[in-house]
């Protein structure tokens, strides 16, 4: 039986102030780190033995705001190159 509190993994409390800092410093380098923070994480909370390291709750929340973040820049890139693609185009065919 285990007699110890379970621990929260640090690198889950990075993944979710890495996704933090995405939305509001770091825009694309916090996402990127968010998610790879998060997934690693879930990993070493699955693999620790049970009721010894918690924390899978954090390493979620970090992945959601990461992957959100990273998506909205994709929708915005998409975006700007449809966007200044389409007056590009139309702008060479105007004569």
């Amino acid at each position: 039986m285990n007699t110890t509190a379970p621990t929260t993994a640090p690198i889950a409390i990075f993944s979710l102030i890495f996704g933090i800092l995405s939305w509001c410093v770091l825009p694309f380098v916090g996402a990127i780190g968010a998610v790879i923070c998060g997934h690693i994480a879930r990993a070493e909370i699955r693999r620790a033995p049970p009721g010894t390291l918690e924390g899978d709750g954090l390493a979620i929340g970090g992945l959601i705001l990461g992957y959100l973040h990273l998506a909205l820049i994709v929708m915005l890139l998409m975006f700007v190159f449809v966007f200044l693609g389409g007056l590009a185009f139309f702008a060479a065919h105007m004569h």
